[in-house]
């Protein structure tokens, strides 16, 4: 798992280190700083989807040839979903760089396990007009939010040195989060301003779209009969936030029996299977 997280910072790490000595120095270049910010996302319920945009400001006028770096979160709060390059990255550059071929010139490596996820982007060409020039989003990152996750909880998404060599081979841990160039034959690193995002469970309630329709197609028939009951026989399959599983908007929807009034309001439970197929069979009214 350690081996992609460091082959991923090794892209861009290599190509900070561009026609030059593996020992050389790093300068920094003066009065460039860019910032790199996460977004902020909240949800009312566990099991939620949420996207967050990662954005890059103040890139400097000579452009970014790569970029390194990694995003720190709570694993018990929210897992990461996928991750697709911005805008920005679309800089012409993978039909002329050939070292594409051989790896992606946007990478990302996803350990949810551990709670961290890895971004890079760099190229191999030394002209600029191939660079990163333009501020705007770097990419966008998707999640779901915990099935345990209570009202208030929040993962902070915080922006980290990816954890690698400075160098393939150097022995020496990064500590930086890497934005730079090559500039007169040099490797050339930007300062860099970070600011962090979250996702926060509001615990904010889920207003129903059609009682009964469980599984979210906008019609109420056997299926979502079936899928009330898979999700209370198997929640690690079918359970809230699962890939196959119900959703939030599916339970709300769900909740048709019980409560005081026999119309639902004390959670799902396979009761409200049952009252969904007596109203499919004709032997309950819906409403």
């Amino acid at each position: 798992m350690k081996t992609k997280k460091v082959v991923v910072g090794a892209i861009a790490a290599a190509m900070l280190s561009l026609s030059v000595c593996s020992i050389a120095p790093v300068a920094v270049a003066a009065n460039e700083t860019v910032q790199i910010s996460v977004g902020n996302a909240t949800v009312e319920k566990a099991g939620e989807k949420f996207t967050v945009d990662v954005s890059l400001a103040d890139v400097p006028a000579a452009g970014i040839q790569a970029i390194d770096f990694s995003i720190a979160f709570d694993n018990a709060v929210i897992t990461i979903d996928e991750v697709k390059a911005g805008k920005i990255t679309e800089t012409g550059a993978t039909g002329s760089d050939s070292t594409s071929a051989a790896a992606p010139l946007f990478d990302s490596y996803i350990n949810n396990d551990e709670g961290y996820l890895c971004l890079a982007w760099s190229t191999s060409l030394d002209d600029a007009s191939y660079w990163i020039k333009s501020d705007g989003v770097f990419c966008t990152i998707s999640g779901t939010v915990s099935s345990n996750a209570k009202t208030n909880d929040k993962s902070d998404l915080k922006i980290v040195a990816t954890d690698r060599e400075t160098y393939p081979g150097s022995g020496v841990p990064n500590t930086n989060v890497s934005v730079g160039a090559s500039q007169n034959d040099s490797p050339v690193r930007y300062g860099t301003s970070l600011t962090n995002g979250s996702v926060t469970v509001t615990g904010g309630s889920v207003t129903p779209t059609l009682r009964g329709d469980a599984n979210c197609d906008k019609e109420v028939n056997m299926a979502d009969a079936v899928l009330i009951m898979q999700s209370q026989a198997n929640p690690d399959v079918y359970g809230l936030g699962k890939p196959d599983g119900i959703t939030a908007v599916g339970l709300a929807n769900a909740d048709v029996a019980g409560g005081a009034s026999d119309k639902g309001g004390d959670g799902v439970t396979n009761a409200d299977a049952a009252a969904i197929q007596e109203f499919k069979l004709g032997l309950a009214k819906h409403s």
